[in-house]
């Protein structure tokens, strides 16, 4: 009876080294996926002055959108909480493309290949944010999900893990399905 006893006991305590285990991997990507979520917002961060400057040379009566862009940049960098930061981000993006879409009033602008360059850049950035949000909130979903799953939920509420805050866009613009016409 002790053998069973003591068979059981390490069965359990191996069970719950598994579990902790995984917790701390699955927590681990979610903040492997912060990571680089916040690589891809410094480097957009970093575009927007010369961004700015860029603009700036060709559209100087548009300075409302150029100094939108520069103080969200500011408050991003500010903002404590994921939530306040996806929705400043958002903001940013939207701002961003405003600033972009200047381009169009102005055919030296949209010719320069400094413009050109940080179009580039601004795009290649935005492709890389949007994967790092797909993969984050892809870790956040798998962390959460085992931390409310039994057996899971008693080692995670034991050794203290939390649940993790998905990195959302606010924008209900993004959430909607693009419009198709079918003329």
């Amino acid at each position: 009876m002790s053998t069973v006893l003591l068979i059981a006991v390490i069965g359990l305590v191996l069970a719950a080294i598994y579990i902790y285990n995984r917790l701390v991997k699955d927590r681990n990507h979610v903040r492997s996926g912060w990571g680089d979520i916040d690589v891809q917002l410094t480097r957009r961060h970093d575009l927007v002055p010369q961004l700015v400057e860029a603009v700036k040379a060709y559209a100087a009566y548009e300075k409302a959108t150029l100094t939108a862009v520069t103080e969200l940049r500011m408050r991003s960098s500010a903002a404590t909480r994921l939530a306040d930061k996806a929705a400043i981000e958002d903001e940013m993006e939207q701002g961003l493309h405003r600033l972009i879409a200047l381009a169009e009033d102005y055919p030296d602008l949209k010719a320069s290949e400094n413009f050109l360059e940080l179009q580039k850049q601004l795009t290649e950035v935005e492709d890389y944010l949007q994967y790092a949000r797909r993969f984050y909130n892809g870790a956040v979903r798998i962390l959460n999900t085992r931390i409310e799953s039994f057996p899971h939920l008693l080692i995670a509420g034991f050794f203290g893990f939390r649940q993790a805050e998905f990195f959302e866009a606010a924008g209900a613009e993004v959430r909607s399905a693009p419009r198709i016409g079918l003329n």
